[in-house]
């Protein structure tokens, strides 16, 4: 099925055939200090914020070990151990890859013995066995891409993860990675106003491969897309968030949007978003 067409799915998705989860997920990067550094002011907020995405039914959060760093997810593990929920109720992604500097830098690091490392710091930050969902967060030019992926493959193999997941990639590096190991999700910048990877977002639909679109209201700036989705969202007496979202749901089976908050008000505004439904032609305007 083309990506341009809507869909009427299932809230639901089999990530890597056997991960039914709700399809609207939570994005825990924002559970941290400014500039994703360091822990947030109030911790105790960040755990509610997490209990309350659990009360309200979703049950896919992604993370990484480079938010904070270590914070968020060690904020998940402590949020779930307080709560009435246990790790069986839901599905965890982290990453590695990626390491987050003081001064704010982003910095590519594939090196396998790195990644060998980080996946049992990450096992223990989160207080599990098994990592549902290990993702590349993002190729390292210095790394070459199939050896980076290959050690993702070997900790599934070892058991350390369930399913492996790419963050950042082509449609070319997706298919040279399922040559190494069966890829569960895809992770891209992706939004209402930003399709910059379409083509990626086809590869995974033609392959049953979960696609978690990162950046999925945009900040709140959708470019050119913006004037519709507002008056998009004044007929449904909606925020713009929410129909960015709500698009989002309709426009592939294999979506899995992701939208980060620190605040249980915002949190709650996007769980709203998955029972709107869009009109063929507001569907239309907002996908031409």
């Amino acid at each position: 099925m083309p990506a341009t067409e809507p869909t009427n799915e299932s809230d639901t998705f089999e990530i890597g055939g056997d991960l039914t989860v709700h399809r609207l997920g939570f994005g825990a990067m924002r559970l941290t200090g400014e500039e994703i550094i360091g822990p947030p002011d109030d911790e105790a907020q960040a755990r509610r914020v997490v209990r309350r995405a659990l009360d309200l039914g979703v049950d896919l959060i992604d993370t990484a070990d480079s938010y904070g760093p270590g914070v968020s997810e060690r904020i998940l593990r402590e949020a779930i151990e307080d709560s009435e929920y246990t790790h069986d109720d839901v599905t965890i992604a982290t990453k590695a890859g990626l390491l987050r500097e003081a001064g704010g830098e982003w910095l590519k690091h594939g090196d396998p013995d790195y990644v060998r490392n980080q996946v049992l710091v990450s096992r223990d930050r989160l207080g599990v066995d098994t990592i549902d969902l290990y993702q590349y967060h993002r190729p390292d030019p210095n790394v070459p891409f199939e050896d980076a992926v290959a050690t993702f493959a070997e900790l599934k193999g070892d058991g350390f993860v369930d399913h492996v997941g790419l963050s950042n990639v082509s449609v070319e590096q997706l298919e040279r990675a399922r040559d190494v190991v069966e890829v569960a999700t895809v992770q891209n910048r992706y939004n209402v106003g930003d399709r910059a990877d379409e083509a990626v977002l086809e590869a995974c639909e033609d392959a049953g491969i979960g696609f978690i679109p990162w950046f999925p209201l945009g900040a709140g700036e959708l470019g050119e897309k913006q004037a519709v989705v507002e008056d998009v969202a004044a007929a449904h007496d909606a925020t713009p968030q929410q129909i960015a979202l709500a698009w989002l749901l309709e426009h592939s089976p294999v979506i899995l949007p992701i939208p980060g908050t620190s605040s249980v008000e915002h949190l709650e505004q996007n769980v709203a978003a998955t029972q709107i439904e869009l009109t063929d032609d507001e569907y239309a305007r907002l996908s031409e």
